[in-house]
């Protein structure tokens, strides 16, 4: 069976960045994760092992404008990601980058989650 080195350095990666990162009550992790077609991002509290906020491109109030997964779709994610951690009541996060280098998409995603009011 052939195995995709890619595919084994990014599961590396991922693992390595998730062992220095934990999200709490206080501070939950800002996971995003880019598909082919979509945005994902989401709070979650590691402590309790639950999610706090999930937003994708694929939710009814980002559905209308057609969001591929491209830096406009990160963008617009990132902002309703800022919204709705603000009315749980999340100022504070830890960004999850899920073994990507922070550029492109993965950068468009946390500026607009600042811009929005969250500080990480």
């Amino acid at each position: 069976m052939k195995v995709n080195k890619k595919i084994i350095q990014k599961q590396k990666r991922r693992w390595r960045i998730r062992k220095k990162i934990t999200g709490s009550a206080e501070r939950p992790r800002l996971a995003v994760h880019l598909s082919n077609k979509h945005v994902y991002g989401q709070l979650v509290d590691d402590d309790a092992g639950k999610t706090l906020v999930y937003v994708s491109s694929l939710n009814k109030d980002l559905k209308g404008q057609s969001l591929k997964a491209n830096v406009e779709g990160a963008q617009a994610v990132g902002k309703i990601v800022a919204e709705r951690a603000k009315k749980a009541g999340v100022e504070k996060v830890v960004f999850d980058r899920s073994g990507r280098i922070y550029h492109g998409c993965v950068k468009a995603f946390a500026e607009a989650a600042r811009e929005g009011g969250l500080t990480f």
